[in-house]
């Protein structure tokens, strides 16, 4: 992973990738009251983690999922739904949005209205064919060198493991932080996501290779193998529903908080998922959805 540690410098990226995209990283959005403009005229920062919208058409060929199926389209058309994982867990709701789809209003919505921390979550398809360690293997290696570390990881205590894995930001940002920044970092990881099933190991980590550099300011969320029969975080809630609706398999997640300092209420969070128009669903409607999609 040492190529992911240095970036090149900003003049060679500006003859690789246009100096019109560099200089769009980081300049504010021409619609800033739109939701999401990407699929249609945000242009500036298409160049880079283009989507086709016609990727993004759901496919015939699937099994009925009726009561996630306005989650779905939702999904596909680039707009952001609420889950709540459920009482029995960590008791918290994620505003989501599919990561291809991702542009500087939807990572500001997420930031300002939900809250929490912004992770981009992979299939473990993907993690495995990148050949990415969680954040708890570079602990565990890194603890001979520093001792400092050791005793550190131990598995939160609302689960048997985190799901962390390493931070990124896409090598044409500057600092990484703006909206506009990490928008083009998690769209990047997006479109990796949806190039997997037509790519070989080797050609996904040169993309991953030359998209990327390490430590940044995207954390990456790995999905357990076995999706919700093995872990029901919104890391599988969420990689479970895109891979039910045949979308490329990247979601990006963020903790709604309330005002309180702890986690927004179930009952606050479907009334602003109401009021906004957005698509609230609970951990067990699409872990039922995800048990009979599944064994079909």
């Amino acid at each position: 992973m040492d190529h992911l540690l240095t970036a090149p410098p900003f003049e060679e990226l500006a003859e690789e990738v246009g100096s019109d995209v560099l200089s769009s990283v980081s300049r504010p959005s021409p619609r800033p009251w739109a939701i999401n403009p990407f699929l249609s005229s945000y242009a500036p920062l298409n160049t880079v983690g283009r989507v086709v919208p016609a990727m993004l058409l759901l496919p015939s060929h699937r099994v009925p999922v009726p009561e996630v199926e306005p989650a779905l389209r939702a999904l596909t058309a680039g707009e952001p739904i609420l889950v709540f994982d459920g009482p029995d867990r960590e008791g918290e709701t994620d505003l989501i949005f599919l990561s291809e789809t991702a542009t500087p209003e939807l990572v500001r919505l997420a930031r300002k209205d939900a809250g929490g921390l912004i992770c981009t979550a992979i299939s473990d398809e993907l993690r495995t064919g990148l050949d990415l360690p969680f954040f708890s293997d570079l602990l565990a290696i890194a603890t001979d060198k520093y001792p400092g570390v050791a005793g550190l990881f131990e598995a939160p205590r609302y689960d048997r493991r985190s799901a962390f894995g390493i931070t990124v930001n896409h090598r044409t940002t500057f600092t990484g932080v703006p909206d506009n920044d990490r928008a083009l970092t998690i769209r990047a990881v997006g479109e990796i996501a949806r190039a997997a099933p037509d790519r070989s190991d080797d050609a996904l980590r040169e993309m991953f290779r030359t998209s990327f550099v390490s430590p940044g300011h995207i954390s990456l969320l790995y999905a357990a193998p076995g999706l919700l029969g093995e872990r029901k975080g919104h890391t599988e809630l969420a990689i479970s529903l895109a891979r039910m609706g045949g979308l490329s398999e990247s979601a990006t997640v963020c903790e709604m908080l309330g005002d309180s300092g702890g986690a927004r209420a179930p009952d606050a969070a479907r009334r602003y998922a109401e009021d906004h128009g957005f698509e609230f669903l609970e951990g067990r409607t699409i872990t039922e959805a995800w048990r009979r999609w599944s064994s079909a």
